[in-house]
């Protein structure tokens, strides 16, 4: 049940994550921050995928750059949850033709009963929406810190009823004028500081140095796997080298720690196709003489990171460790098990000690051919 809590990005990374997978309309990042296009009659966006939870969550972000209205007669910026019903919806509208900020609940992509005040480039730098189990709250600060509440509504039954199902749409539209662009930035948090700063590598075909929490996600290819008797179906391929640069001695009960251990384990989404095998491997990269040797590999995907969540799918039967790689091989069948998105975590034990190497979401794409 990933929240919308937990989405965090301040657009540092210079990439366009995997959290943003369903973005369209020509987005890009410059300058650590998420800019959105704005071309007469197209529609542009940063937008999740479907997996997200608004139940009991907060979402809140900065607008710090507004395109002009030029010649339009309808210039809207959004920060959006929508559900997975079209035109059902939770947010704010940026009105630059009229000056107004809306908050609304639409139905069929509208709501009459909307709340409108005029807009703030100051006051309303930031915006806030959150759900506490009985209201929904759109809420405005003009720093991140302070916050006013500008509106409040009785939850929507479509809120807890969509559980990882919703999704953050950034988007941005004009009927007409000149080309450019609103930018959006710090998805729930106040850092701007640089995302990758330390001597840690978490790659997926390439190699992105990252700070001791990693902060970034990134898409797994999809390719055809021959090394696998499994199904004659399409792989979830990716690969990721772990760098740490920090010299560790032994603990307690004379284990030889490796040097990730000084490290916070890495943010890593798994992103897995219901009814299809899946493979990633884990790598070690900092010393090539480096091996797992007499370590043993332990991971699971449960509903969530607490203690008494139900355990969706032991993964550790699909873990294999050679010389310095960790590799997850999830077959098929297993896969088809999954029918909800969980958390999960990936560990290295050997006697009284644990390292935890990754974890992350496990979002779960729904298999359509059977």
């Amino acid at each position: 049940m990933p929240s919308l809590s937990t989405l965090v990005d301040n657009f540092n990374s210079g990439i366009i994550s995997a959290n943003w997978g369903d973005s369209y309309g020509g987005v890009s990042i410059a300058a650590g921050r998420a800019r959105v296009p704005l071309v007469a009659g197209a529609y542009a966006g940063f937008q999740t995928g479907r997996a997200w939870t608004l139940a009991g969550a907060t979402v809140y972000l900065k607008i710090p750059t507004l395109p002009a209205v030029s010649t339009g007669t309808d210039v809207g910026v959004h920060f959006m949850v929508t559900s997975a019903v079209d035109g059902t919806a939770l947010g704010f509208k940026i009105n630059l033709v009229t000056g107004m900020l809306r908050m609304q609940a639409n139905t069929d992509y509208y709501d009459p009963t909307a709340v409108e005040i005029t807009y703030s480039a100051t006051d309303h730098l930031w915006l806030r929406l959150r759900e506490d189990g009985t209201n929904i709250y759109w809420d405005t600060s003009p720093d991140g810190s302070t916050w006013t509440n500008r509106r409040t509504l009785a939850t929507p039954a479509w809120v807890t009823a969509a559980v990882d199902t919703c999704a953050l749409d950034l988007y941005g539209y004009r009927d007409a004028g000149v080309t450019d662009y609103a930018e959006y930035d710090n998805v729930n948090t106040l850092s701007d500081g640089a995302v990758w700063t330390a001597a840690t590598a978490l790659t997926v075909g390439s190699t992105l140095t990252a700070a001791p929490r990693l902060g970034a996600a990134a898409l797994a290819a999809l390719t055809a796997d021959t090394s696998l008797d499994a199904d004659a179906a399409l792989t979830a391929h990716a690969d990721a080298s772990l760098t740490a640069s920090t010299e560790l001695a032994a603990d307690a009960d004379g284990t030889n720690l490796p040097e990730v251990a000084a490290l916070a384990a890495g943010d890593w989404d798994l992103y897995i196709e219901q009814g299809a095998t899946f493979v990633q491997t884990y790598t070690v990269d900092d010393d090539p003489d480096f091996t797992w040797d007499g370590w043993t590999a332990r991971a699971q995907i449960r509903s969530d990171a607490t203690p008494t969540a139900p355990l969706l799918l032991d993964l550790t039967d699909y873990l294999t460790t050679t010389g310095g790689s960790i590799r997850l091989a999830i077959p098929a069948t297993a896969t088809a098990t999954l029918t909800r998105n969980g958390r999960w975590d990936l560990e290295v034990v050997q006697g009284s000690t644990v390292v935890r190497i990754l974890n992350g979401r496990a979002i779960v794409s729904p298999e359509v051919t059977r």
